[in-house]
């Protein structure tokens, strides 16, 4: 007779695979549960520290270096910034504190650094203002063109004032300048040149017309420089021999207007005398 075929222990293999299952599962959980307090230590040392270096005197702040600063106050900088002599340096937050001077109006560029163990360098770059355009209301603009913000009474009050435009001329970034604000800026850029025979110093106002162009006011004794659009640098030469012409003729302090529209036609009006008994002249 043949032997009987030996028959597998189907209970005793499956109890050992459910151990094994079970071994398995207490050994990844014993894992999680390590990293996890491996976490909270970690994290528990990193609140430590940091609140150990961000309140030690060792680090508080005792040399506070301002720069770039001319119509603004180190005190009002300091301000903007929210930093106070004898704050821990490493709890300021320096890119905070950079948003928060460049939020003012006046501040066109900011940096703040740390330099351990106890100091804070700002570095502020001021706005230029080069004009002010007068829509009814004033507004300052920067040598970029830009507008900055409105004009106040703690502002400064000896710039060219620019009258005629509209809002759509303002620079706006990516879009071209528009002909009468292009106009303006060109006149501007040529007055702060040192030897420009109308110095932007000497620019009280700008008078905009959409048609004709710039009419500038800048001479006691010229009341009116009338220029219009384009070809500037060559009306100002024109213009540099109408004024010594002029002055060798003694006829400065009567003049009303000079026209350079047509620089192959300029046109000087004397002042009205009561009766008037001078006719225009052309040079």
């Amino acid at each position: 007779m043949g032997r009987n075929p030996v028959r597998k222990n189907y209970y005793k293999n499956s109890v050992s695979r459910r151990r094994a299952i079970i071994l398995q599962h207490l050994v990844f959980c014993s894992k999680i549960v390590s990293l996890v307090a491996i976490l909270q230590l970690v994290s528990f040392l990193y609140i430590f520290c940091h609140d150990f270096l961000t309140q030690h005197d060792y680090f508080r702040a005792k040399t506070l270096v301002v720069t770039g600063a001319n119509l603004l106050s180190e005190k009002e900088i300091l301000t903007q910034a929210q930093i106070k002599n004898g704050v821990n340096i490493l709890s300021v937050n320096l890119s905070t504190a950079r948003k928060r001077l460049l939020s003012h109006s006046w501040i066109s560029e900011a940096e703040v650094s740390r330099e351990l163990p106890s100091e804070i360098h700002i570095r502020i770059k001021e706005q230029k203002p080069l004009a002010v355009l007068n829509f009814g209301r004033q507004f300052l603009i920067n040598s970029h063109g830009e507008v900055f913000k409105e004009l106040t009474g703690s502002d400064p009050q000896n710039l060219p004032v620019v009258e005629g435009l509209e809002f759509p001329d303002i620079n706006v970034d990516g879009e071209p300048r528009s002909i009468p604000f292009k106009a303006v800026m060109n006149v501007l850029e040529l007055g702060r040149k040192s030897d420009s025979v109308l110095p932007y110093r000497r620019i009280r106002r700008i008078q905009v017309d959409r048609e004709m162009g710039l009419t500038i006011y800048a001479f006691d004794h010229i009341r009116a420089i009338k220029i219009g659009y384009n070809d500037y640098p060559r009306k100002y030469a024109k213009l540099k021999n109408v004024l010594l012409y002029l002055k060798k003729k003694d006829e400065l302090l009567q003049i009303e207007s000079i026209d350079l529209n047509n620089v192959n036609r300029i046109v000087v009006s004397p002042t009205k005398i009561n009766p008037p008994t001078v006719d225009q002249k052309e040079v």
